[in-house]
């Protein structure tokens, strides 16, 4: 093509033509799939089409099937005669086609035997006054010298044999000539259009699924009888089907035409590409047999926290990977190892290694007497604790106890009842002599032995105290100074003291206290009247822990990074923070007591929520960043990445634990909509796009210099992001961030 042409010039197209195949490549690389070759299967009467940018297989004209296993003749005569071929006609279906004849009386248009009603041919009246004349019906009259004989017409004859008559009063008729039908064959069908007349020709062709090397014509004789066709259609046969790699067949139906066969992939492979299913043609062949096995490859397992692995590196199906805690954790789980499943992952298991626990549910019993309990995992370890017992009196400022003892002991619940004095405060600090040394205190108080002073003391609605006064008459009024101090293990710097007087003549006096959650308080009653004191130990209930103070965001198109907020222990020492991920519709329904079945990998269907993490409330920094869906274990608890156009609703739970009581405040955290690709991945396509055409405009200048035509490319617009904060405004950097994670999945995914 030369410059005046119009077209582009040769160097321009032969640089675009090479700059091609390495853009395609490279856009497989991003994404690599096998398709199947949807075309190759098209069975032998029909014809791939693309729809849709799709390749789909449509039966031909005639035939009716789903393109690929089948398609089957259509009978159109089941339409009716007067219907396809028109009114005067009688309709004969063929296989793949069909014809039409005209009715006794009639005759077509095209002045043949047989047609399709598609070029506007129709049967029309014969006129038979006209066509017979003197000579009558068929026949034609030829003048001889001095009278004229009677010819039948082309295609007729006379029932005597004669080849012409002189009409003489009797009745003489020209008969049509011709063969009748031709003969049907077994599994064979009539090809075209034909004439019954003799000299023609039929063309016979085997059915789908049948073959014949011989014997396809039959021929109209002079003798006006159809010579035997020597057609004989035998049904093919595509044999045994074939072996495929790493796969072993699993059903065959046949190895006739229409027969099927299945594949499976043996033990320890899967599916990679192509069809498990293959079909015999009508050419003898098998379709189909493209099924691709590969090997189960579970790759590197998952790591959990505390955890070493012990593994073989290998990643087959049915391998295992064991895990053991780290020194300073027990395990807590249902086993130990993980195998590789036939969906080509880790098994998931519940496998935790927790810190040991050398103090746990500290209480007091029986006034004197403390347990708690010990967790190690390991079992017949002995552990020694240092006890410093210091006591004091209220009454008696003189009066103190200081006592240290050792206690050995390989139990898991240790109990020590302690020798102390009645009417006497106490604070036993307990320390563990070991790698980690670990102190704890408990405040216990021993009430004061007067019997005749005060009965059946008791506690009751958690702050309150009940008395019963057996030594001093009901119009006799006593005064009662209290004393009340209050502490909290979990607060060093936390001290409540209260100080008041009651004066009543009641015989069951009643005294309740402001005292705040979660705390052991002693509390010193001193009669006055009688100079005697009693003390009484309290713990009030934890209460649910402060609202999470949250600064709430609503994002779209990507996930947010959130700040936490580390809560005060002013009800209850604070445990753990979890952070909760549910579908956006579910919101409305979401119960923050609600415990159950909460992990990632526990969550059976795609409308329960889950933890994507939990902190301890002594690893949690003030304003301390989260990013959703990064992929790592925080606990016990996988936070995995969320998926593409869903929409999210976050939670921040705060959970207290003590003294057997359990409590929690939520807050709604963040709201994410329209998830969609990260604006990092689609802005480098688009620059790639744009430095691939500058390179190629460049070069296809310097070798046409007199080809001026250039054009203007602008780079794929980025994808739509948009996240919107109600309290402070999300900075591109946190935005980027947390696309990074959705944008790994995404290609994970595909």
């Amino acid at each position: 093509m030369s410059a005046g042409d119009g077209g582009a010039p040769r160097p321009l197209l032969l640089l675009l033509l090479l700059a091609l195949p390495p853009c395609a490549g490279r856009r497989r690389g991003i994404v690599s799939r096998s398709v199947p070759d949807v075309c190759a299967t098209c069975h032998i009467h029909a014809t791939c089409h693309q729809i849709e940018r799709k390749s789909v297989c449509i039966c031909n004209y005639g035939f009716v099937g789903n393109g690929r296993t089948h398609c089957q003749d259509k009978d159109e005569c089941q339409i009716g005669a007067s219907k396809i071929c028109g009114n005067h006609t009688l309709c004969h279906n063929t296989h793949g086609s069909f014809y039409c004849v005209c009715l006794d009386g009639y005759r077509a248009s095209n002045n043949n035997k047989t047609f399709i009603p598609n070029d506007g041919t129709n049967c029309t009246d014969i006129d038979e006054c006209e066509e017979s004349g003197l000579c009558g019906r068929h026949a034609r009259c030829v003048n001889t010298e001095g009278s004229y004989k009677c010819y039948c017409n082309d295609g007729y004859k006379l029932e005597s044999g004669e080849h012409s008559f002189h009409p003489d009063g009797n009745i003489v008729s020209c008969k049509e000539m011709g063969c009748g039908s031709p003969p049907e064959m077994k599994h064979g069908y009539i090809v075209g259009n034909y004439s019954m007349l003799p000299g023609s020709v039929v063309h016979y062709e085997c059915e789908d699924g049948f073959y014949s090397n011989e014997g396809k014509f039959s021929y109209c004789t002079a003798n006006e009888t159809w010579e035997p066709p020597t057609l004989s259609c035998k049904g093919v046969d595509c044999g045994v089907p074939p072996s495929i790699l790493n796969a072993r067949l699993t059903s065959l139906s046949g190895t006739t035409y229409g027969s099927e066969v299945t594949y499976s992939c043996v033990h320890g492979y899967f599916i990679a590409s192509g069809n498990w299913t293959a079909v015999c043609n009508a050419k003898g062949q098998w379709n189909g047999t493209d099924l691709v096995c590969k090997e189960i490859d579970c790759g590197k397992p998952v790591p959990i926290p505390h955890t070493e692995i012990i593994w073989d590196n290998s990643t087959t199906l049915w391998s295992r990977v064991y895990y053991q805690c780290e020194e300073g954790y027990y395990f807590n789980g249902d086993r130990n190892f993980s195998e590789c499943t036939i969906d080509q992952s880790w098994e998931n298991i519940t496998f935790i290694c927790k810190e040991e626990e050398l103090f746990s549910n500290l209480s007091i019993f029986n006034e004197t007497c403390v347990k708690w309990q010990r967790k190690t995992g390991r079992l017949g370890l002995q552990e020694t604790y240092t006890f410093h017992v210091l006591g004091q009196r209220w009454d008696e400022k003189t009066f103190s106890e200081d006592a240290i003892f050792n206690l050995t002991t390989s139990e898991d619940n240790p109990k020590v009842c302690l020798d102390l004095n009645s009417g006497s405060n106490y604070v036993v600090n307990i320390t563990t002599i070991s790698s980690r040394s670990i102190t704890v205190s408990v405040t216990v108080a021993v009430q004061t032995k007067v019997k005749e002073a005060f009965n059946n003391v008791f506690i009751f609605n958690d702050t309150c105290l009940k008395w019963w006064r057996n030594v001093r008459e009901t119009d006799v009024e006593d005064r009662y100074s209290f004393h009340v101090q209050g502490q909290r293990w979990y607060q060093k710097e936390f001290f409540h003291e209260m100080t008041f007087n009651l004066t009543t003549h009641k015989q069951a006096p009643e005294v309740c206290f402001d005292l705040q959650p979660g705390t052991n308080y002693s509390v010193n009653i001193s009669m006055v009247a009688l100079n005697f004191s009693l003390l009484v130990s309290m713990t009030t209930q934890i209460t649910d822990p402060p609202f999470p103070d949250v600064e709430y965001v609503a994002a779209k198109g990507s996930a947010p990074l959130l700040r936490l907020r580390k809560a005060e222990d002013r009800n209850g020492p604070i445990s753990v923070y979890q952070v909760i991920v549910l579908p956006l519709d579910l919101q409305s329904t979401f119960i923050c007591d609600s415990f159950a079945a909460v992990t990632f990998f526990s969550n059976t269907t795609n409308v329960k929520g889950y933890v994507a993490a939990e902190f301890q409330a002594k690893d949690v920094a003030d304003n301390m960043s989260i990013t959703l869906g990064d992929r790592h274990y925080y606990g016990k608890f996988y936070n995995a990445p969320l998926k593409l156009e869903e929409e999210y609703c976050v939670f921040l739970r705060i959970i207290s634990e003590w003294n057997k009581v359990r409590t929690q405040s939520c807050a709604v955290w963040a709201q994410i909509k329209n998830l969609s690709r990260p604006l990092r991945y689609m802005t480098t396509v688009g620059l790639g796009s744009v430095a691939a055409v500058c390179l190629i405009l460049f070069l296809s200048f310097s070798a046409a210099r007199s080809y001026l035509h250039s054009a203007v490319h602008s780079p794929p617009a980025a994808l739509p992001c948009e996240a919107v904060r109600l309290s402070a405004t999300m900075d591109m950097a946190q935005t980027g961030i947390t696309s990074s994670f959705l944008g790994t999945e995404n290609v994970s995914l595909l």
